[in-house]
């Protein structure tokens, strides 16, 4: 069975992501700058040392998967770093475009060897990447970041269209992990992905494109 990868691989949201699509039997490929023991006792396989900002660290990757083909993958690293305006860091906010737009732009191109017709690529974006969603302002690096990736993610459904890969813009949701600081409001990591593989195993090339909360909610760009 072709297997999945995912990044962000050894905590929170991504170990919860490789937990639940191995516990139903498919085969895992975990990404990720460092394993964790939770990630190492599921038993996948883990390629760590991967650093996504690097491109030369995505084309050692890419070396690493070279001849398989895999059901799909799901690009789910991603940074947020306060970003107030009145103490605007632009190293911070082009840190976060390299890590939560560039890199999956990239990864996603290095990948395009391993996926197939029928296979199937997820980015993991944020609520906070919709413009007309924006009541509360703030966050500009973040926010600025994953409108980008987003609009990457439509792109590619676009360009992926005739290959027959299907792309998936997908909202966790406010989710409790270290990134957030554990906002006791969110919902459990586990919760999260069960949603998200949900809509990814829904996914078909008529959804492409589309920007979807975990929860099945169409979300407005």
């Amino acid at each position: 069975m072709a297997p999945w990868l995912i990044t962000g691989a050894n905590r929170g949201i991504g170990l919860e992501l490789c937990r639940r699509i191995s516990a139903r039997g498919d085969a895992v490929i975990a990404v990720c700058r460092s394993s964790s023991p939770e990630l190492d006792a599921l038993g996948v396989r883990v390629e760590s040392g991967i650093e996504l900002s690097s491109p030369e660290s995505i084309e050692a990757l890419a070396g690493r998967l070279a001849g398989l083909t895999l059901a799909g993958a799901i690009l789910n690293a991603g940074i947020l770093e306060s970003g107030r305006l009145e103490d605007l860091d632009p190293d911070s906010i082009r840190r976060q475009f390299e890590v939560n737009a560039l890199a999956p732009l990239l990864l996603a191109r290095a990948l395009l060897p391993c996926l197939a017709s029928g296979s199937k690529l997820a980015l993991i974006t944020s609520r906070m990447g919709s413009i007309d969603d924006n009541t509360s302002g703030g966050s500009y690096g973040y926010r600025m970041s994953k409108v980008a990736l987003n609009m990457a993610g439509r792109s590619l459904a676009v360009d992926l269209r005739p290959r027959g890969i299907a792309v998936a813009i997908l909202h966790p949701g406010l989710v409790s992990t270290r990134m957030v600081n554990f906002n006791p409001q969110g919902i459990s990591p586990a919760q999260a992905a069960a949603g998200l593989v949900e809509r990814i195993d829904g996914l078909s090339l008529e959804t492409s494109g589309s920007f979807w909360h975990a929860n099945g909610e169409l979300l407005p760009w």
